[in-house]
C-alpha cells in the first residue's frame, strides 16, 4: 500500500495477524474485473441485472422528466397524519402506483407528520417511478409491529427498477426505545437486531436524494444487492451515543456514488461490506461515529470480496476511527484497489487503520486465527490533521 502526503500529528495502526496484512487468500469464484457486476452470492432471479449500465442512469431520467407522470397522494388513500397508523394508505398509494403503465409520483405531504408500522414497497413495477416525500414518516414505536418482518427492516424497497426516492422530507425511525434495550447501553441485556429504517433490495437504477433520515433504530439506510445507485445530498443524523446505528450501509451491490452527504451518527458513517464493487463516496461530512469503514469482513469464517472503492474528499470529526478496513479472523477473499484521498481528520482517534484482528464480542475474546481476508492494493493520499 502506499502511504502520501501524510501530515504529522496523525496516526496510521495497523492490526495484523502474525504473518502479515496479507494473510491467506482464497479466489473469488468470480471474474474479478473492474467493469464485472456479478455479485458471488446473489440469487439467480438477479441476474437479469447484471448488464444495467455503470452508475450512470440519467439518460433514462432525462426520458422520464418529459412525459407527465400520474400524482398519487397518499391523503387521497386515507392517510390522516393525525398519530394514528397511516400504514394502509401509503401501500394502497404504492400499489396504485406500481401498477399504473404510464410512471406515477407518490406524493408524501409537507408540514404533515405520518406514522408507520413496517411496511414493504414491492417490485418489480410497470413504469419508472417518483417518491416525493416532503413531510415526515415517523415509526411505531411498538417492538411487537416488527416481529412479521423478523425486527429487521421498517421501510423496505425490493425489487424495483428505475425508483427516484427524494422530496426534502424527513424519515424518523423514532429509534431511543431501541437504543436502551441494546446490549452495547445495558451489557445485561441479550443482543438482539434492531431495525434498518430504510433498504433499499435488489433494486437497479435508483436515485435517493435530499432526504434527513433521522434516529434510526439501528442503521439508517441500507443499500442490498442493487446495481447503478445515487445517494446524493443527504443528511443522516443521530446521538453519538446511538448503537450500531451506521449512516449509509452498502452490500452486495454495485456501481454506487454516494455525494454531498452528511452523516453524523453512533457508528460507521458509511460502512461497505462483502459482494461490494465500484464504491464511490464524494464531498462526505461525518462525525461525530466510527468513521468510514470498509467491513467489517469474515466474521465467522466467512469469505468477503470487496473491490474498487474510492473515498474523496471527507471532512472526519470527532470519531474514533477515520478511515478503517476491519476484517475478523478465520476469514478468506479479499479487500482490494481502495483509495482514500483529499481527507481531513479532525480530532479523530485511529484517522488510518487497517485492523485484521477485528472483535466485536464484549463478554469474550474472540479465537485466534492464522487466515484472513487478504488485504491488497490500498492508497492513502493527502490525509491531513489531528
Amino acid at each position: 500500500m502506499w502511504l502520501k502526503t501524510l501530515c504529522v500529528p496523525l496516526f496510521i495502526t495497523f492490526i495484523c495477524l502474525s504473518t502479515s496484512c496479507f494473510g491467506s487468500y482464497i479466489e473469488d469464484p468470480f471474474h474479478s474485473d473492474v467493469r464485472q457486476t456479478h455479485v458471488y452470492s446473489r440469487p439467480t432471479t438477479y441476474n437479469q441485472q447484471d448488464n444495467v449500465n455503470p452508475i450512470n442512469n440519467n439518460e433514462v431520467w432525462s426520458r422520464i422528466d418529459r412525459v407527465t407522470l400520474k400524482v398519487i397522494n397518499v391523503d387521497d388513500f386515507g392517510a390522516k397524519a393525525n398519530g394514528i397508523d397511516d400504514s394502509q394508505a401509503f401501500k394502497e398509494a404504492w400499489e396504485l402506483a406500481c401498477n399504473s403503465s404510464q410512471g406515477a409520483i407518490v406524493v408524501v405531504p409537507k408540514n404533515k407528520i405520518y406514522h408507520l408500522k413496517p411496511i414493504d414497497f414491492f417490485g418489480p413495477c410497470n413504469s419508472p417511478l417518483i417518491v416525493k416525500i416532503h413531510g415526515t414518516i415517523k415509526a411505531t414505536v411498538h417492538h411487537s409491529d416488527y416481529k412479521a418482518h423478523g425486527r429487521r427492516r421498517w421501510l423496505y424497497f425490493v425489487n424495483v427498477q428505475n425508483l427516484r426516492v427524494e422530496g426534502g422530507g424527513i424519515i424518523n425511525g423514532n429509534g431511543r426505545t431501541w437504543w436502551q434495550n441494546s446490549c452495547k447501553i445495558n451489557i445485561a441485556l441479550p443482543c438482539k437486531e434492531a431495525p434498518t429504517a430504510l433498504t433499499f433490495s435488489q433494486c437497479s437504477n435508483l436515485r435517493v436524494a435530499g432526504l434527513r433520515i433521522r434516529n434510526a433504530q439501528q442503521m439508517h439506510l441500507s443499500f442490498n444487492k442493487c446495481v447503478n445507485v445515487k445517494a446524493l445530498n443527504l443528511s443522516v443524523i443521530a446521538p453519538g451515543n446511538s448503537p450500531n446505528t451506521d449512516g449509509i450501509h452498502v452490500s452486495e451491490t454495485h456501481n454506487i456514488h454516494i455525494k454531498n452527504c452528511v452523516i453524523k451518527t453512533g457508528d460507521d458513517c458509511i460502512s461497505v461490506v462483502s459482494g461490494s464493487q465500484n464504491v464511490q463516496a464524494t464531498d462526505i461530512t461525518c462525525g461525530p461515529g466510527h468513521g468510514i469503514s470498509i467491513g467489517s469482513l469474515g466474521a465467522r469464517n466467512s469469505a468477503a470480496y470487496v473491490s474498487n472503492v474510492i473515498v474523496n474528499r471527507a471532512t472526519i470529526s470527532d470519531t474514533t476511527n477515520g478511515v478503517r478496513i476491519k476484517t475478523w479472523q478465520g476469514g478468506s477473499g479479499y479487500a482490494k484497489n481502495i483509495k482514500f484521498q483529499n481527507i481531513m481528520v479532525h480530532n479523530v482517534s485511529n484517522p488510518i487503520i487497517i485492523d485484521q484482528n477485528y472483535c466485536d464480542h464484549h463478554k469474550m475474546p474472540c479465537p485466534y486465527k492464522v487466515s484472513a481476508v487478504q488485504v491488497s492494493n490500498v492508497i492513502y493520499e493527502n490525509i491531513r490533521g489531528t
